[in-house]
């Protein structure tokens, strides 16, 4: 496998036994497997880039997103279809020079619901750290807003709790991380570990 930051190329060795990668200079990194794209489509009419992550998902790029995660996506259009795609061995979050190591995915397995009862204007998912809420946004600040806004929509289906309670607390339980600084808007995901509220 090949990433390439700008004239400066890594190959890598993969090694799924030992889940690690390794490059030409000798630096071996652990793998974390995860799908960077994860989509349904948008209501607005048009052909649409797959480069941009949006509010009905795609190029979420987000590392959390792996084998035991549940994703909720908002659906815009009847009958629509889902896309995957995006396999990567590995990345940071941010996925600062435009790069992970990239790879092959043999088979997703993947189930699919429908939720009536689950009204959302972002992407947000359960995943073995915690709860996630997703914001996208040409601006980071306003990705960072939009994440939090979800994360207090997760917050008072969870716990019962009015959006003051419920900032009160995400300020002391709830991180945010940048999920992505590429792919031509901002990611910024909300966290909410789990077992941080009893």
């Amino acid at each position: 496998m090949k990433a390439t930051t700008e004239g400066t190329v890594h190959v890598w060795t993969l090694d799924r036994v030992a889940q690690t990668a390794r490059n030409q200079f000798g630096h071996t990194v652990s793998l974390r497997p995860f799908m960077g794209v994860y989509g349904m489509p948008p209501a607005e009419p048009g052909v649409h880039s797959t480069v941009p992550p949006r509010r009905t998902g795609g190029n979420i790029d987000c590392k959390e997103l792996i084998v035991g995660s549940t994703l909720y996506l908002p659906i815009e259009v009847e009958g629509g279809l889902f896309s995957t795609g995006d396999g990567h061995a590995v990345q940071g979050d941010g996925e600062i020079s435009v790069t992970a190591i990239e790879c092959p995915v043999d088979r997703v397995d993947l189930t699919f619901d429908l939720l009536d009862d689950m009204p959302l204007t972002m992407p947000v998912a359960q995943t073995p750290v915690g709860w996630l809420a997703l914001g996208f946004d040409k601006d980071l600040d306003e990705a960072a807003a939009l994440a939090v806004e979800g994360m207090l929509g997760v917050m008072k289906r969870m716990y019962g709790l009015e959006r003051m309670d419920a900032l009160a607390l995400a300020s002391l339980v709830v991180d945010l991380r940048v999920t992505q600084m590429v792919n031509e808007v901002r990611g910024v995901h909300a966290v909410l570990p789990h077992g941080a509220i009893k």
